[in-house]
């Protein structure tokens, strides 16, 4: 053959085989340089949230290439993943306002996922279309991936991608309430499953001492016989409630301070465990009568863990005693794995913002008047136990909500945001007084006792507690759980009736023990475990966790785990 004929056909045959080798080398890099789109289309540009991202992709590549040595399959399954997270964890998102966080693989809540299906009745499809179009590329992927890599190479890289992960949990730790931010799929689950993990293995979802020595008894010794007729007990969650004078030269309207105390005229102080936010904990305290900070790490999803495995609760107390039990919630009842743990702990008729037909925000004489209808159709079964969740007074107070409600209100000179928390506060209060009025006109033979709680203070108050505090030194006092900024209210009313004990009622308590004083303010008789519960009270004089470092809690932990009220913790 001539050399330049030759020439030709040696550069055609390099040329043809450079082609294919970019052919069948062009997805994978193509799947790599739509991940990096992804990332900046979904990712805050914050260096360790780019950084979590890209190990986080680092690593499941590696993971797959350990099994399968094909980079582009690998590739490929590992977009698949990471788009299918930023799918489910926006949905996740735009129904319950929190992206998908680690934790959600740990405590599978079939509540939440069927609730998607219900409001989203094409998702399964979706999911079917998505599965087979990824199935056929990734046949294709894996007919032209030309490149192998060896298992140990990949083993390697997938351990130095989870070191990566892990020494960025140390320099920027992972907060529970990034799941609130819209985007920032994928760094919050990777950051959030380092911490989970770690977590998890060092000390397990809750705290508990290994062995103790005594134990409760699994039965009662004796039938629940109260002191005289029961009352009906209606306990009333009011959002956001503390008394505002504890914070300096902040105005009142007038007669503000009477809602603060209860039926023998005192004002009490209740110690809650949440700051600015999460209502659920304070929802464990008063269901479960426990402390959510037993959840360490996992305190911000208590209930969804504690939904099936923690028995031992108020509700399941007064069906003992015969009651019929009642909850009203104004968001839906797959939030935070809510009607999953109040059934757990006895809640036997559970109403959520959609059984009840309600807004996303109600006034509350909304609610209350929800109660007072079925309190007219149940009243003659027996004693009930209602359960009322507000929200009226939710955040954002930097908007003037339902102004109509209020005529002839006046701003009263305070920060904005103070003055609409007042304005709210007010009408609560106003609405509240008007229910009681209602029981006692609509059922005069009937028996009540209220309790009142506030779940925790608004988030503003952070910054008129201690106005002359800076930011680092307002998050040390949150960090050592100072009372200042965990302090709230109980109260107690009655109608037709007095409550029989209220010994335990001092001027300040933790929250875990309001079921106890619930039950002896109605003159039922403690089971077991409130018994143990009144002696940890005598000795602790009204503070649980935060007696003995904790101790008392854990001690506490384990006697229910042993006598089965706790299981799987």
């Amino acid at each position: 053959m001539p050399p330049f004929i030759s020439t030709l056909t040696s550069r055609w045959v390099a040329d043809t085989g450079a082609l294919r080798f970019f052919w069948r080398a062009g997805p994978v890099a193509i799947v790599h340089l739509a991940v990096l789109i992804i990332l900046f289309q979904t990712e805050y540009y914050e260096v360790p949230r780019i950084g979590a991202f890209l190990l986080a992709w680092g690593l499941l590549n590696f993971a797959w290439l350990a099994v399968l040595r094909r980079p582009g399959v690998a590739a490929v399954l590992s977009l698949v993943m990471v788009l299918t997270l930023i799918q489910v964890s926006a949905l996740k998102y735009k129904v319950m306002w929190q992206s998908v966080a680690f934790v959600d693989l740990m405590v599978i809540d079939w509540s939440s996922f069927s609730y998607l299906l219900t409001i989203f009745p094409n998702l399964m499809t979706y999911v079917v279309i998505g599965v087979a179009v990824a199935a056929a590329v990734l046949l294709l992927v894996w007919r032209l991936d030309p490149f192998r890599m060896r298992r140990l190479s990949a083993v390697v890289g997938a351990v130095g991608c989870l070191l990566g992960l892990g020494g960025l949990s140390v320099t920027h730790p992972f907060w529970p309430e990034d799941i609130w931010l819209p985007y920032s799929h994928v760094s919050n689950f990777a950051r959030s499953g380092v911490d989970a993990v770690i977590a998890y293995t060092s000390v397990g979802y809750m705290e508990s001492d290994e062995t103790v020595t005594d134990r409760l008894k699994t039965v009662p010794t004796a039938t629940c016989e109260p002191v005289g007729k029961s009352p009906h007990i209606i306990m009333v969650h009011d959002e956001s409630a503390f008394d505002i004078r504890k914070a300096p030269n902040v105005r009142v309207p007038q007669g503000y301070g009477h809602h603060f105390r209860s039926f023998d005229g005192k004002q009490r102080d209740l110690i809650v465990e949440a700051a600015g936010g999460p209502s659920w904990y304070t929802e464990y305290n008063v269901f479960a009568g426990l402390s959510a900070r037993s959840f360490g790490k996992f305190a911000y999803f208590v209930t969804r863990i504690a939904g099936g495995r923690v028995k031992r609760g108020l509700p399941n107390a007064l069906r003992r005693c015969g009651y019929r039990t009642f909850s009203l919630y104004p968001a839906y009842g797959a939030f935070m794995g809510t009607r999953t743990f109040q059934a757990s702990t006895g809640v036997q008729n559970f109403f959520d913002r959609n059984a009840m037909r309600a807004r996303e925000i109600e006034p509350d004489s909304f609610y209350y008047e929800t109660a007072l209808n079925m309190l007219e159709r149940e009243r003659s079964k027996g004693p009930t136990f209602f359960f009322i969740y507000l929200s009226a007074n939710h955040f954002p107070w930097d908007y003037r909500w339902r102004p109509e409600l209020t005529p002839g209100w006046r701003d009263l000179g305070n920060r904005s945001v103070v003055d609409e928390y007042l304005r709210r506060q007010t009408m609560g209060m106003q609405e509240y007084q008007q229910f009681l009025e209602r029981l006692k006109r609509q059922f005069p033979g009937e028996r009540f006792m209220v309790v009142r709680y506030g779940d925790h203070q608004p988030d503003f108050a952070t910054q008129i507690l201690e106005p002359s505090l800076n930011d680092e030194a307002v998050v040390q006092r949150l960090m050592a759980n100072d009372p200042k900024y965990y302090t709230t209210y109980y109260a107690i009313d009655a109608i037709n009736y007095r409550p029989l004990n209220i010994s335990s009622s001092l001027d300040s308590i933790e929250a875990p023990y309001l079921p106890l004083i619930v039950l002896e303010s109605a003159g039922l008789p403690l089971d077991p475990s409130f018994a143990e519960q009144k002696r940890i009270f005598t000795r602790c004089r009204g503070l649980f966790y935060s007696c003995a470092d904790g101790a008392e809690a854990r001690r506490f932990n384990r006697l229910l785990i042993d006598a089965g009220l706790i299981k799987w913790l």
